[in-house]
Parts: C-alpha cells; structure tokens; sequence
C-alpha cells in the first residue's frame, strides 16, 4: 500500500515539475485520485475492453451544486494519469534492460525512449485536438483527459515487449501485437466516443462539460464516427514505433 501511494506521489511530483505551467495543481490531483482496486480494474479494462459496459462516465453534484465528473477511483470509466505515467516509466526501463541484456546499454538509452515516448504522446494529442477543431467539437474534453488517454496504449506496448523477453518471436509475437492493438484501439473508440459523439440523453444540468451536449446532424456524426475510427486505427503506427526496441 505504502508503495503505491509513494508512486502515486512521485508521479503527481513528475507532472508537477515536467508540465505543472500547463496543468493546474487541482487537475493533476484530480487525474492521480486512484486506488489499487482502481487500477488492477482499470488495467483489465484495457487489456479486455470487449465486454465492458457501460463506457458512460459519471457525475457527481459538489457542495455548491455544480456537477462534476467522479474522480477515477470512483468511477472506471474515468481516465487518469497514474496508470499512463507509470506505463511509460516502465517502457523506458524495458529499453535500457533489453539494451543491458544484449550489453548494448548507454545512459543515453534512457533519455531516447523518453523523447520517443512523449513525442508519440504529443503528436497523439494533436491529432485528436485537431480533429475536435475541425469537426467543431466545441468543449471537447480537460488537455490532460486526452493526454491520459493517449497514454493507455503504453499498456498494449508493454505486454509486446514482454512477450518478446518471454521467448515469443515470429507469427506468436505478432499475434500479441496484433491483439494489443486491437484492444488499444477498442479502448479508445468507446472512450472517446463520449468525447467526439457526446450523449444527448445527458441534460445540460448535469453535464460537467454543458457545451459538448448539443445535437448533431447525420453528415456530423458520419464524419465523426470516421475521425473516431481513423484514431483507433492511427494506433498501430504509434505502437509499431514504440515497440520497435
């Protein structure tokens, strides 16, 4: 227990140092309120998204009345920062051991698998603002919403690396890349279709983000349910890349 609380707190104290201009103390403490149950759920969310419902996030009243979304450790379907943070901690280990394994290892390893990380992180991210642009999805979600769930797919990138230092090559390999894909791209297609085809059975009132519930026509939705699919299918490059170590 004490572990995980001391690798919440480190991670909270990463994103702090790292981006705390762009993110407000409150966002990050928010996006790190999570708990073991939380996490051991939410990974298996991830890893089998395929029978899992509801996708719909949860709202809670605060003391003032307003409505806001329940925190991850409240509500599974939130994202959150913790599980992505320490998915790509992990990543940059499993660079330097595999590069240690084959006596290849440069302190260097560490700073690479970084760039690469949040290189693939940030273009992620820009691509699905720029779609939210463009397809004029006013409101669409908190910075650090997207970000958390452009992290997730560090999951899928892990169990493929490890596969790897298991013994798995050729047609086996592929076929735990192929399936982390896939479920990556499951993943995010449900996730974020709340954020790209919000809910209209979800009133104003009650709404956290009141301008995403608005009605959109069927040329709208075709356009989105594409941008939606294009996202998803965007993932294998980026894995691709990522386990390419």
């Amino acid at each position: 227990m004490q572990l995980g609380h001391g690798a919440i707190a480190a991670g909270q104290e990463y994103m702090q140092k790292n981006f705390g201009t762009l993110f407000p103390s409150t966002n990050l403490k928010y996006h790190f309120n999570v708990s073991n149950s939380y996490v051991m759920h939410k990974l298996k969310l991830i890893i089998f998204p395929w029978m899992h419902k509801p996708w719909v996030r949860k709202v809670r009243r605060t003391e003032n009345g307003q409505s806001e979304w329940q925190p991850p450790r409240e509500d599974i379907n939130s994202p959150d920062l913790y599980i992505p943070v320490m998915a790509i901690v992990t990543y940059i280990l499993l660079n330097a051991l595999h590069r240690g394994l084959e006596k290849n290892f440069n302190p260097k390893i560490l700073g690479e698998s970084a760039s690469r990380a949040l290189a693939v992180v940030i273009l992620d991210f820009i691509f699905v603002k720029l779609g939210c642009y463009f397809l004029n999805i006013q409101g669409a979600s908190q910075v650090v919403d997207l970000i958390a769930y452009g992290g997730y797919k560090f999951v899928g990138v892990i169990i493929t690396i490890t596969a790897g230092f298991l013994g798995f090559s050729g047609p086996l390999w592929i076929l735990v890349f192929i399936y982390s894909f896939l479920a990556t791209a499951f993943f995010l297609l449900r996730s974020l279709r709340s954020v790209v085809l919000p809910d209209p059975s979800i009133s104003i009132s009650t709404n956290p983000n009141p301008t995403t519930t608005v009605t959109v026509n069927p040329a709208q939705r075709r356009r989105r349910i594409t941008f939606l699919f294009f996202e998803a299918v965007l993932q294998i490059i980026y894995m691709a890349v990522l386990v390419r170590i």
